[in-house]
Order: structure tokens, then C-alpha cells, then sequence
């Protein structure tokens, strides 16, 4: 398990990090961790997500910031780094929003993206 401190491979705005806290404090077993990942699927290849976790695996990098602590496993830094967290509250619903400058194709649905 890496800490990741210098160079932030994802990061968490202020609106986030509120909701993480929120939805975490919800949660009966207490998670300690917000996993942040990228699975193959979609129409364009590869698609988010994300989890709450009471520990980190071996191959998970640990980023602390917002009082948060965000997991990312080594299959996923690679996509999502420079990735950013934010939680959007409009007319058309709410939900989290992960803006990620590596994205170089989506699906018209908005629900799975390509890299290079």
C-alpha cells in the first residue's frame, strides 16, 4: 500500500468531500475509505466507479484530502490520474462527477469513456 502525498493522482472538491462524510456517516459499518476506480464496460470500454471499503488492499494507493481517505488500485491510476471528484446538485438530479483530463472518447449516454 502506497500513500500518495506530493503529486494528487485524484482530487476532492469541498461539495465532495461533504457528501462523502454525509453518505459514510449513513453507512452501519463504518467505512473508513472512498474507493475511486475504473472498470471495463460501457460502449466506449471502460467505466467509473465507486465504494466505501473499511481498509485498503495491498495494491491500493491511499490519498488523503478533504478529511477524506480516497483508495485508488493500480489498474485505475493509470486512467484516473489529474481525475476530479465533485458533487453537482441541479434541476435534472444530484450525484457525484468524476472530470477526468485523460478522457479521450465518451458514449453518447455519458456512462463509460476511452483512453489513450
Amino acid at each position: 500500500m502506497a500513500t500518495e502525498q506530493t503529486q494528487r493522482l485524484v482530487t476532492v472538491t469541498p461539495k465532495a468531500a461533504e457528501k462523502i462524510r454525509e453518505f459514510m456517516a449513513e453507512e452501519a459499518e463504518k467505512p473508513q475509505y472512498l474507493r475511486v476506480y475504473v472498470q471495463g464496460g460501457g460502449c466506449s470500454g471502460l467505466s467509473y466507479g465507486m465504494g466505501f471499503e473499511k481498509q485498503p488492499d495491498e495494491d491500493d494507493m491511499v490519498i488523503e484530502q478533504e478529511g477524506i481517505k480516497l483508495l485508488v488500485d493500480s489498474y485505475s491510476k493509470d486512467s484516473l490520474g489529474g481525475a476530479n471528484v465533485d458533487y453537482i446538485e441541479s434541476l435534472m438530479g444530484s450525484g457525484f462527477k468524476i472530470n477526468n483530463p485523460n478522457v479521450t472518447k465518451s458514449c453518447s449516454c455519458g456512462h463509460s469513456f476511452s483512453t489513450e
